[in-house]
């Protein structure tokens, strides 16, 4: 029915023009579309719970990306235009209110469904649902639904996971890392970055993400609001092969400076153009699934534990001189750290920093526990790590693959690589130190695998190419 036709059925009915506001409100709303275009996550997976995050968008496919890239390191756009309306930029993608609800499903038929969740303009259309009381070591099939009224249409988007397995229980764990990366640093024009494709195919039961997972301070566009932070998101989040990914395969994120605000930010840092330090951290808690501290641990069977490590939330200002008092952690941290291993039943304890703790880094770098500004504080905290039994260390931020041995302590520490070859530098390919026992300046992603053999607890190490080619593998047996 024509906007006329309407118009003349209501005058004729005696209903006059004072209805027609609401039934043209209330025609609208039902009719309204409502897409996932930026995707959603399954995230924060224990062998009882999970959360789920979704943003609702208005547009069911995101601008396409236009601008040609310079062929140096990070494929900067060439000719971008910072100063034009975000709904024009690559990647963008408008959101909308509307309602989210949950079903999961598993092999029994048992049925889980959350309320109905509000999407709204504040909190940039993102929506979280935790889901709790699930059983261990499960596969669910996930429904999520989404309305932009409650009387309208619903749309729908589908995925699966597994939770993990009991605490008292062995069994086999395939994890995923990666670090570092920028939107026009992609290696695939229609889906984005190869390397989830990659890891994907390896089945993985859960992905961290261990910081850097889109750059404000890299152009196309600078994010100096709280709008283009958005868009960051938003544009990433929408690359089909990460949406292949995260539909399938639970997700852990750390931050670190460059999803925060800027380069080596820390929380006394001034503003970035208009975005500030609590900008950035309400953007991250919009954009990322979490309840609680940013720093937590989760086990996974008997024989895997995890500990996810904050680096920029408690951390001294990286300018002071260093000493006994200048952290990374903060006190807060540290405390929970020291009771959560001391009482961990954990075989295998894998600590995942978005900054190195071993390195080696670049003699230029400020802000991690490699470097002489975190001296202190790094000493100490590698000595203290050598002494947990069978505790391994994988790092984020470093735009290299690596493994390294710590010299004075054996500490083991593994860097997974960025997302992408064109994303990879900062170190030169025959600068072999000491400490490495293995160097590779690519992209790619680290995979670590845990299971018995013969009653032995394993946990391998291994190293891929962005297309998925093993580089690098490194094998450790709990008994000797």
């Amino acid at each position: 029915m024509s906007k006329q036709s309407r118009r003349n059925f209501l005058k004729k009915t005696g209903l006059g023009m004072m209805v027609l506001p609401a039934f043209e409100e209330i025609a609208a709303a039902i009719s309204r579309p409502v897409y996932f275009t930026t995707g959603f996550k399954i995230s924060e997976v224990t062998d009882r719970s999970a959360i789920f995050w979704t943003r609702l968008c208005s547009q069911e496919t995101p601008v396409p990306i236009q601008h040609k890239r310079r062929e140096e390191i990070f494929r900067h756009p060439i000719d971008f235009d910072e100063s034009q309306p975000v709904g024009n930029m690559d990647g963008a993608v408008a959101g909308t209110t509307g309602f989210v609800r949950i079903t999961l499903v598993n092999g029994n038929m048992e049925v889980f469904r959350s309320d109905w969740h509000a999407a709204i303009p504040d909190d940039d259309y993102t929506i979280k649902i935790p889901i709790d009381n699930l059983k261990s070591d499960t596969n669910y099939h996930v429904e999520i639904e989404a309305r932009t009224s409650m009387n309208g249409t619903s749309a729908y988007a589908k995925g699966s996971f597994r939770t993990a397995p009991d605490p008292q229980t062995p069994s086999a764990v395939n994890l995923v890392a990666c670090t570092c990366q920028y939107l026009w640093s992609y290696d695939d024009e229609e889906r984005g970055f190869r390397v989830y494709d990659s890891m994907r195919r390896l089945r993985p039961d859960c992905y961290v993400h261990t910081g850097d997972y889109v750059y404000y301070d890299k152009p196309g566009p600078l994010a100096f609001t709280r709008e283009k932070a958005r868009h960051k998101w938003h544009a990433m989040n929408s690359r089909p092969s990460i949406r292949d990914f995260c539909r399938e395969v639970p997700i852990y994120m750390l931050k670190d400076d460059h999803d925060l605000l800027k380069n080596d930010v820390d929380p006394t840092a001034q503003p970035y153009g208009e975005l500030s330090y609590a900008d950035g951290l309400k953007v991250w808690k919009e954009q990322v699934p979490l309840r609680g501290k940013p720093y937590r641990t989760y086990q996974w069977g008997k024989d895997l534990q995890l500990w996810l490590i904050e680096a920029r939330e408690y951390r001294s200002n990286n300018d002071l001189p260093d000493g006994p008092g200048k952290t990374i952690w903060g006190k807060e941290q540290l405390t929970w750290f020291k009771e959560t291993v001391a009482v961990s039943t954990a075989t295998f304890k894998l600590l995942i920093s978005p900054t190195p703790i071993v390195g080696p880094d670049r003699d230029t770098k400020k802000d991690n526990h490699a470097n002489k500004n975190f001296h202190t504080e790094g000493v100490w905290l590698r000595q203290y790590l050598s002494t947990v039994d069978q505790l391994f260390i994988v790092s984020g931020d470093r735009h290299w693959q690596y493994f390294s041995k710590d010299r004075e302590t054996g500490l083991h520490e593994f860097g997974s690589g960025p997302v992408s070859d064109f994303h990879a530098q900062g170190w030169k390919p025959d600068d072999v130190r000491p400490e490495h026992r293995f160097l590779r300046v690519k992209g790619g992603f680290l995979q670590v695998r845990v299971f018995r053999k013969d009653e032995n607890p394993c946990i391998q190490f291994i190293h891929y190419d962005v297309d998925g080619n093993i580089v690098n593998n490194y094998t450790h047996y709990a008994y000797s």
